[in-house]
């Protein structure tokens, strides 16, 4: 594994929040990547090892996730809350402009910066995300979602995540799913495996439009100008082929790649979704 520092950053409410620092040249905007609603920092270790050192690569872990505090009011756990808490890590790393790379709700908060700090992005990848998403994947999430289910061991996380998102990832072998279950678990203070999250982010994201709160749409079309790839996963119930056309016909000279053969969200480590990486950060650096 890259080396990485462990930094932290305050929120504007006194949250002590936690981010991987990846080193890399300070001659370009580093990668800032944003994961998804149940992940963490660990989420990006794949794209972080095979970029850190060419580019500096920030892997912030959202208020209640990881490292970072739980909050005291579950309210705050929603989208325009954690774009105020990555333009603090802005300001206290003093960081004026990044490449995002936005998983799932990561992208939704890259899409709402790009509507109230557009200066901020040197370009964006939306990970298996969009200004609309489908109501049936939302449904499957808001299933599993703060349920606060708990494993006596890895193996028996790792099946637990096969029957619940085998949809996603039909060829995953149990090794993989393995390397997933210690991404997004640790191991409890009882020496019981559980999600690495706050239960309590289930609360608002189970109200209706929980999920973003604003239209989205012209947080997407403000992104107009900037290098952008759109990676949709083929088995995608979130993110819609049909959205995904509309993306790039709405947004000149961006880039919509399909990854074949997994749903939401691909990891960014199948062949298909790093030549599109590339080929992307090639236009920026």
């Amino acid at each position: 594994m890259t080396e990485f520092a462990d930094r932290f950053w305050t929120s504007r409410d006194g949250l002590k929040l936690h981010y991987r620092d990846y080193a890399g040249p300070a001659d370009r905007p580093p990668l800032v990547c944003l994961h998804g609603l149940t992940r963490n920092a660990r989420d990006a270790e794949p794209l972080a090892n095979r970029l850190a050192g060419e580019w500096r690569v920030l892997c912030p872990e959202m208020r209640g996730r990881g490292d970072s505090a739980y909050a005291k009011d579950s309210a705050t756990y929603n989208p325009v809350q954690y774009v105020e808490d990555l333009l603090e890590l802005f300001a206290q790393a003093e960081i004026d402009r990044a490449v995002f790379v936005g998983t799932s709700l990561g992208g939704l908060m890259a899409m709402i910066l790009a509507l109230s700090a557009p200066e901020r992005i040197a370009g964006v990848l939306l990970n298996d995300v969009g200004p609309e998403l489908d109501p049936a994947g939302l449904e499957r999430i808001r299933g599993y979602v703060g349920q606060g289910r708990n494993f006596p061991t890895w193996m028996h996380a790792a099946r637990a995540l096969e029957e619940s998102q085998q949809i996603a990832f039909p060829d995953y072998e149990i090794s993989d799913w393995l390397t997933m279950a210690k991404r997004v678990m640790v191991i409890g203070s009882n020496g019981r495996i559980h999600f690495d999250y706050d239960m309590k982010i289930a609360e608002p994201f189970a109200q209706p439009g929980g999920e973003a709160g604003v239209d989205l749409w012209p947080c997407f079309e403000a992104l107009r100008g900037r290098p952008a790839l759109l990676l949709r996963g083929e088995l995608s119930d979130v993110l819609s082929a049909q959205t995904h056309q509309a993306m790039a016909r709405r947004l000149d000279g961006s880039e919509a790649v399909t990854v074949p053969r997994v749903g939401h969200a691909p990891t960014l480590d199948e062949p298909e979704a790093r030549a599109a990486i590339d080929r992307f950060l090639a236009r920026i650096g």
